[in-house]
């Protein structure tokens, strides 16, 4: 049965083949606007495909046009909920659907990895979960991205520049300021959340980063992972794992 993977964030879709060994396929990211998304989505698409598993954390517009573009090509489409327990993952929300899907399939990928990990991902906000080596997930954080931080700063003072500058501990103008204090402030955080993890576990864990804003942050924390794929690793395990027909799963039959 061939089955697809998407992973709808808030400014990117991911897509990729689930692999005959279970993990996925080589991934397309589409930066996407609505209304353009499903022309991008039929560029690569398959004709036909048997199964579409998707975790969404876009808005619902944004979702059902994806979902009814999927609709034309496969027969059934699984929506990932996140679920109590796992394939070993237990998270620590008593209310599991207030932790976010992309936050849930990241901790079923660190899971899977084995070990201990602090798992960030840096995409309009930022989120910090951490995850012992028994498969609990011991809570987290959740924190404006520094793009979201600049974003803010320009509405309130526009001449404050949402893009440009470079990360310097003391910058000497303002483009590199607002880079290394918005940098800055997510870097701090996720140190000291590892340092914070390394304490209460009594051990370091395994530090991954993922998201579109991942990527710069890695030259200020050298003991980082950088594992962009995380979702869709997780979301593989999900659908693999019989998630796609689980209580958690929203199924969707198109006529």
């Amino acid at each position: 049965m061939a089955t697809w993977l998407f992973d709808l964030g808030n400014t990117r879709l991911k897509c990729a083949p689930l692999a005959a060994d279970g993990g996925i396929g080589e991934v397309v990211a589409l930066p996407h606007r609505e209304g353009e998304v499903a022309a991008q989505l039929r560029q690569f698409l398959p004709a036909r495909f048997d199964l579409a598993c998707v975790a969404s954390v876009s808005g619902s517009a944004l979702t059902a046009q994806v979902l009814a573009t999927l609709a034309a090509h496969c027969p059934r489409i699984s929506v990932a909920r996140t679920q109590s327990t796992f394939a070993g993952l237990r998270i620590a929300y008593a209310q599991p659907r207030k932790l976010g899907v992309d936050r849930f399939l990241a901790l079923l990928a660190a899971r899977r990895r084995g070990g201990a990990a602090l798992v960030c991902g840096v995409g309009t906000a930022i989120t910090v979960d951490l995850l012992d080596a028994d498969g609990r997930h011991l809570g987290g954080r959740i924190a404006p991205s520094p793009t979201l931080m600049r974003e803010a700063l320009n509405l309130r003072a526009p001449h404050l520049p949402v893009l440009g500058g470079e990360y310097h501990e003391f910058a000497a103008d303002t483009e590199d300021a607002l880079a290394s204090g918005c940098d800055g402030a997510a870097i701090a955080l996720i140190g000291h959340s590892l340092a914070a993890a390394r304490k209460q576990l009594g051990t370091s864990p395994a530090l991954y980063l993922h998201g579109g804003g991942g990527e710069v942050l890695l030259a200020q924390l050298p003991m980082a992972s950088w594992a962009p794929t995380l979702v869709l690793e997780g979301l593989a395990i999900w659908a693999r794992g019989a998630g796609a027909t689980a209580v958690g799963a929203d199924t969707i039959r198109p006529c």
